[in-house]
């Protein structure tokens, strides 16, 4: 009973370092429990954050395929979201689960790869595109840079780590990703409403989070005088 318990609240440390309030977030620790249970020991968290650029560069070079050979290509980058999910969810609660976390280094380095894949996924949409189409990429890479951001000030400002909006959150968007890329393949051309979609999305949550943002500054300055 006591080695119950104590697993039990091992496994919540390891998800303790951030809130998340996405959709999918109960099934996908479960999962992440699992998998993490089966890591072998030569897997480290470096390791697992290399994997998940891996797949970010696995859907850049889909969109490539599917610009240059044939838009079928772009599944492909369906396998590389599944393998970015997998290096970016498990590096930083591998760390936890084996008690060899360092805060700030995984912290930093999160934000750096999580930029960097934006940056790959962004650009290779860039180039599938055509025309005056190819600024959704860059609204994009821009608009989820400004949701990043938001999370970093909301972190200063708080102390509480959230990288989801509401019920959605970085999974939530590749499984939608998931979800053009096949719908393009059916229906070409069809990406291009789907960008315009995510931008206008990605902008409406943008200013939401940023008023929520500026009025949990606001408090804590009246907090602080006081």
């Amino acid at each position: 009973m006591e080695d119950t318990i104590k697993e039990k609240d091992n496994n919540t440390g390891i998800f303790s370092d951030r809130e998340r309030t996405n959709v999918l977030h109960k099934g996908e620790q479960r999962l992440i429990l699992s998998l993490l249970k089966k890591a072998p020991g030569w897997i480290t968290p470096d390791i697992m954050t290399a994997i998940g650029l891996f797949g970010s560069l696995i859907v850049f070079l889909a969109f490539i395929l599917g610009r240059f050979h044939s838009r079928y290509d772009l599944l492909i980058g369906i396998l590389g979201l599944i393998i970015n999910w997998l290096g970016d969810s498990l590096d930083g609660r591998l760390a936890y689960y084996r008690k060899i976390a360092r805060k700030w280094y995984g912290f930093a380095l999160d934000i750096v790869t999580d930029w960097l894949s934006i940056i790959l996924i962004g650009l290779g949409y860039y180039f599938y595109a055509n025309g005056t189409t190819q600024i959704f990429a860059f609204l994009f890479v821009v608009l989820y840079g400004w949701s990043m951001i938001t999370s970093q000030i909301r972190y200063k400002i708080t102390g509480c780590y959230q990288i989801d909006s509401g019920y959605l959150g970085p999974t939530e968007l590749r499984v939608i990703i998931a979800l053009i890329l096949i719908t393009e393949t059916l229906f070409a051309g069809s990406i291009t409403y789907f960008a315009i979609a995510i931008s206008i999305l990605l902008l409406v949550i943008n200013v939401i989070d940023t008023l929520k943002l500026l009025k949990a500054g606001d408090a804590r300055d009246r907090e602080e005088k006081a």
